[in-house]
């Protein structure tokens, strides 16, 4: 069984900086991509980061115009581990913060969600 618990979230403050973890077991994590989503109050979920499977001292990332340049995804293969640093945060940043793992076609695990809430 595939199993992704997210950790990390909280309060924080307009400008602070922020990690969240993404701990992934049941499968080999190495071969895949991990995906972080956000989801702010009455909005629909949204795609924020990728780190890809490929190059795990260099994995190609990508990131959603939102995020870019203020927000670094990594992942430690070794600890079965991607993470999510956020700096310069924004009360926009505001959301549950999940995270996803495709393993297989139409199989996909997604965790619990962390919350981050940005305010002064």
């Amino acid at each position: 069984q595939v199993q992704v618990v997210e950790s990390g979230g909280g309060l924080v403050q307009p400008g602070d900086s922020l990690t969240l973890s993404c701990v992934v077991s049941g499968i080999t994590f190495e071969n895949y991509p991990v995906n972080w989503y956000r989801q702010a109050p009455g909005k629909r979920r949204e795609w924020i980061a990728t780190v890809d499977r490929y190059y795990p001292n260099n994995p190609v990332t990508t990131y959603a115009t939102s995020v870019k340049g203020r927000f670094t995804i990594s992942r430690d293969n070794a600890k079965n581990t991607a993470y999510l640093q956020m700096d310069s945060l924004r009360s926009e940043d505001t959301a549950v913060y999940y995270c996803q793992v495709q393993f297989a076609a139409t199989a996909e695990a997604w965790g619990q969600g962390t919350q981050v809430t940005v305010s002064s």
